[in-house]
């Protein structure tokens, strides 16, 4: 779990052009079998970040209305401050969406003002036995959640139950097709290691079976916001300059001098760079396409 982080300039300049989630309205009505669901007919859903709201949307479709509260690249889940218009949104919600696992702790004030709406929790759905939680790069986990979303929006609307159903199925197509490229890479690149500022890619680079072979005091330390040992910075480094790495994968959303320097090293010494994120990136909205992306980059840097 983090601490409160230092977040790099552009990633907060870009936080201007990222809120594709709108609010909840007001009102209710009954959908067939009794349901509750908006005024316009759609059923809202309230998630704590725009990565598992995008999930949301593509489960859901236009039978949904989704509202994240994380929207902001530069915005840190770990120490955010709920809002008044968050708690608003919380109450007149059927379906909260959170990604547990002590990452978003500030979600729970708000379902508790949330009544009868129903929760879900990505880290619980995924139950991957790993207390790493960050899940929404868990892809077989993301898989699971839209299976679990599907279930209870059918419930709030059975008209659209077989909607959902397939949206769900769709989505999971994709994201089994993305997983399949993962483990093709492992066997492409067998033996391969990286290393990372942070363990954010955790589950991508378990699926691909890359070795993570940052010592552990370093990213540790780097999540935590707290000094690295200079042994561990030491042997870091020397992993990338005798070139045992092939890459080193960079959570773009925790930006120090030290993460800036490492990454210089590994461009200068003709090794990749992964940038990743813990949200979606300006711009972006689909969550398929930004996983695309990560794989993509993620199999550049192995060539």
């Amino acid at each position: 779990m983090s601490s409160r982080r230092t977040r790099s300039v552009l990633a907060a300049a870009s936080a201007l052009s990222v809120f594709a989630l709108a609010a909840c309205s007001g009102g209710t009505s009954s959908d067939g079998g009794g349901a509750q669901v908006g005024s316009d007919g759609k059923v809202e859903v309230v998630a704590s970040t725009d990565v598992w709201g995008s999930v949301a949307s593509a489960v859901g479709g236009q039978n949904v209305e989704v509202k994240s509260v994380i929207h902001d690249p530069s915005a840190d889940p770990h120490s955010y401050e709920t809002t008044a218009d968050d708690a608003l949104a919380a109450k007149g919600a059927q379906l909260l969406l959170s990604n547990g696992g002590g990452y978003d702790e500030f979600f729970g004030k708000l379902t508790e003002q949330a009544g009868s709406a129903k929760k879900l929790v990505a880290y619980d759905i995924a139950a991957t036995g790993d207390e790493n939680e960050h899940v929404w790069y868990d892809l077989p986990g993301v898989g699971k959640v839209a299976d679990q979303l599907a279930a209870q929006l059918g419930e709030l609307k059975p008209a659209a139950k077989q909607q959902f159903a397939d949206n769900a199925t769709a989505f999971k197509a994709k994201v089994d097709a993305l997983e399949k490229r993962l483990e093709e890479l492992g066997t492409t690149h067998p033996g391969t290691k990286v290393v990372v500022t942070e363990p954010v890619a955790h589950y991508l680079l378990a699926s691909a079976k890359i070795t993570d072979a940052t010592p552990k005091a370093f990213s540790d330390a780097v999540e935590n916001d707290t000094d690295v040992p200079a042994g561990a910075v030491s042997a870091y480094k020397q992993l990338i300059a005798t070139k045992q790495v092939k890459a080193l994968i960079d959570n773009e959303q925790t930006v120090t001098p030290l993460t800036q320097d490492v990454v210089k090293q590994a461009k200068e010494a003709g090794i990749g760079v992964v940038g990743v994120t813990e949200t979606l990136p300006a711009g972006v909205t689909d969550y398929i396409g930004w996983m695309t992306g990560e794989v993509d980059e993620l199999a550049g840097a192995l060539k």
